[in-house]
């Protein structure tokens, strides 16, 4: 189960919205979300958060290119939003070499429909970190340090809210 949020920094202070991920297909579909949210560029945080397995932040300001965080990429990677997020960080070479070697039927056992075998499985573990991958300075300028984020607990979305006075905007879209 997915928890995402919008937060936008206005001249009168945070703005929190909740988000549907319904019609998110792409980086480029949170990215328009999130533009949508800030009419004047104002900084826009979106969270993403899966079931304390891992979370996400993508800061778009304007139309400057977004900043993206992934407290596991890994864990991400094996879900559906996590993945649009881990492929724009770590790119998704993986993903076409799989693709080439089914075409090929080389043993007349490949169908063309993806498996997600044990091996695969493995194959993203080496391929994406189980680790943070971004941007880590993503929160500096708004009040959490690099060293803050990274020793984030499993309330992460909460300990970063408080950290940049946003809490109680947060909490009312939980």
């Amino acid at each position: 189960m997915y928890f995402a949020a919008l937060l936008t920094l206005t001249e009168d202070g945070w703005v929190a919205s909740d988000t549907e991920l319904d019609d998110v297909e792409t980086l480029a579909d949170l990215i328009g979300l999130a533009r949508d949210a800030s009419p004047d560029d104002d900084p826009v945080l979106v969270f993403i958060e899966q079931e304390d397995a891992w979370f996400g932040i993508v800061r778009v300001e304007g139309e400057d290119d977004p900043r993206i965080f992934v407290s596991d990429g890994a864990a991400a990677a094996r879900s559906s939003y996590g993945e649009i997020l881990t492929k724009e960080l770590l790119g998704d070479d993986r993903g076409d070499d799989t693709a080439d070697l089914d075409a090929l039927d080389l043993d007349g056992t490949e169908t063309g429909e993806p498996d997600d075998t044990e091996e695969e499985t493995q194959a993203v573990g080496e391929t994406v970190p189980a680790a943070p991958v971004g941007d880590r300075q993503i929160l500096e300028d708004l009040g959490m340090s690099e060293k803050e984020l990274l020793a984030l607990g499993t309330d992460a979305l909460s300990e970063i809210a408080d950290a940049l006075g946003a809490s109680e905007m947060l909490e009312t879209v939980r």
